[in-house]
């Protein structure tokens, strides 16, 4: 059977590969605030994607890159699956991730080096580094800390989100924004006039209406599927991930001001 090898993008390029697959064409200025009126269903999967990081992520275009795992390789069968983790990450609280805090995943994970595990499955699966890109498997210290490129500053459970900058973030060519701010509103109609009133960026699970002029407004991922919006005070990828609504819900790491 075929070996599986997914090795997150390294050495001469890679940075330029990165910003061309975003669909970054020139440097994102740094600053402003994102704001967000969200619908139940992504209030707190968005703020789980800003606050928190995973092994690995799918990236604007659609590829599968390493975020704080830095490599993998699975047995012939695939059921052995070993990663490499990135050295030098920080929680927010500035307590170093490591090894044991991917142990506590839910699996059977065994710390085989001091930037390494491997994850031992039941039954084969070639799927698992897209599988820990998805919602659920973000990685938490003993204390519930993130390592994400946004760190909570106000959290009201359920209903109003702010987040704020980590400098320490090893990423240096993502996080634009200074502060994000999501709020929830299950009204559709309530997201809808917050939008076209300048009140926030972001709206997702709205219909279009004829307030929402194409040169004032973004639809995402596009406009086969208009339902999620962006107003043009940002700037978005030229292509935004379509498994989760709004570039995969990263668009706090992803976007900046217009």
């Amino acid at each position: 059977m075929t070996r599986f090898d997914r090795r997150a993008l390294l050495a001469s390029g890679a940075a330029a590969a990165l910003l061309a697959a975003t669909g970054v064409s020139a440097s994102p200025a740094r600053g402003g605030r994102l704001r967000a009126a969200l619908s139940p269903n992504w209030f707190n999967r968005a703020v789980t994607a800003t606050v928190f990081d995973s092994l690995t992520e799918v990236a604007a275009d659609g590829t599968l890159r390493g975020e704080l795992a830095t490599a993998w390789r699975s047995d012939a069968a695939a059921r052995v699956w070993t990663f490499d983790l990135r050295d030098g990450v920080v929680f927010h609280d500035g307590t170093r991730f490591g090894p044991q805090d991917v142990a506590r995943l839910p699996f059977d994970i065994k710390v085989t080096a001091a930037h390494q595990v491997e994850f031992h499955l039941d039954a084969p699966d070639p799927n698992l580094p897209y599988r820990l890109a998805q919602p659920g498997f973000e990685l938490r210290s003993q204390a519930g800390e993130g390592t994400g490129l946004y760190r909570v500053r106000k959290l009201d459970a359920d209903r109003h989100f702010v987040g704020e900058r980590f400098d320490q973030h090893w990423k240096r060519d993502a996080g634009w924004f200074e502060a994000v701010d999501f709020v929830q509103i299950s009204s559709e109609n309530v997201r809808f006039q917050a939008l076209v009133e300048g009140l926030v960026d972001v709206a997702d699970g709205v219909q279009r209406r004829q307030d929402m002029s194409r040169d004032r407004f973004i639809a995402l991922p596009n406009d086969d599927d208009p339902t999620h919006f962006a107003s043009r005070t940002v700037t978005a990828p030229m292509t935004v991930g379509k498994i989760w609504p709004l570039d995969n819900l990263r668009m706090a790491e992803r976007w900046w001001t217009a």
